[in-house]
């Protein structure tokens, strides 16, 4: 059959070398339609790393088939972990899963906080919150680390600069690899808990008590790093109101560290701006690397 396959998803199968997946994909929902009684449906539309598309399991209950692009690393087995140790509590309840396949079956949500277009201030204490009820205590779960993190996105902002020939300036880069160092440096393991990777207003979904997050990384790391990911949506609006205000905010509306959450922010603004431009998702790619740079020009800084 023939596959709507979103073109986001199909240039990052391309840029992972996974061809193959994509040409084995119409078999590869075939057999988990068989192996796990389900009917898979139309695609959904708004994934980015992975073909998602509603299903339905033979007692009639709605869900939704996760097939994640095959690329370095374990991003199937760690979202597994991280779904497992929530168990439903600000996250989607996991129902089925095969880590070899890179595929999940999950509990289907309602509409996206993009979808039902609240005010920034209201989407940031709803981002908060769902975030709050999934950081815990997860020793020896075999997640990687927020130093792992701070290392790998290091090595991320230097090679896709270089190959997209540079888009903003080396002493943005030099900021942010900066911070970067300091967070890989400042990782604590008793401080680390369980922490989403990527709360933002695409993976937050209604659900029958509120919200709950979809399509965790899955880290042990500064709670704060969620709150980082806050500041790196938004970039006009961030411009707008204040960077240092949003920081302060996040910081007051959580108990957190407000240097913690700027260096966060640094770092995932710049690498998520150069992975967007690389992959074709515009304008945001050029916003993120533009409020980078910015912020790096006129010197702001959280003391």
């Amino acid at each position: 059959m023939a596959l709507a396959v979103p073109d986001t998803v199909r240039r990052k199968a391309e840029i992972a070398g996974a061809q193959q997946w994509l040409d084995e994909l119409p078999a590869l929902i075939a057999g988990l339609e068989r192996d796990w009684a389900i009917t898979v449906g139309r695609p959904l539309s708004g994934a980015t790393e992975a073909y998602v598309a509603e299903a339905r399991t033979a007692d009639g209950e709605p869900a939704v088939l996760k097939l994640i692009v095959p690329r370095d690393g374990a991003a199937a087995a760690n979202e597994i972990t991280v779904l497992r140790l929530a168990d439903g509590d600000g996250c989607a309840r996991l129902l089925r899963d095969d880590v070899d396949r890179n595929a999940l079956l999950l509990q289907r949500l309602g509409r996206s906080l993009y979808e039902l277009d609240l005010p920034i201030r209201r989407r940031h204490e709803i981002l908060c919150d769902v975030a709050a009820r999934i950081w815990r205590r997860a020793p020896d779960c075999g997640l990687p680390t927020g130093a792992d993190k701070g290392r790998w996105l290091a090595e991320f902002i230097v090679t896709t600069w270089e190959s997209l020939g540079r888009p903003c300036s080396e002493r943005t880069v030099d900021h942010a690899l900066a911070c970067a160092a300091h967070r890989t440096a400042a990782h604590d393991d008793e401080r680390a808990r369980l922490v989403h990777g990527d709360v933002h207003q695409w993976n937050t979904l209604e659900a029958a008590t509120g919200f709950a997050l979809v399509d965790p990384d899955g880290l042990l790391a500064d709670p704060e790093y969620d709150l980082g990911i806050i500041m790196r949506e938004d970039p006009v609006e961030l411009l707008r109101d204040g960077p240092l205000a949003r920081a302060r905010w996040l910081a007051a509306r959580t108990g957190l560290d407000a240097a913690t959450i700027w260096e966060w922010g640094i770092i995932e603004r710049l690498s998520t701006g150069l992975l967007a431009i690389a992959v074709g998702l515009q304008p945001v790619g050029d916003q993120m690397v533009h409020a980078a740079e910015w912020i790096v020009e006129h010197g702001i800084h959280i003391g």
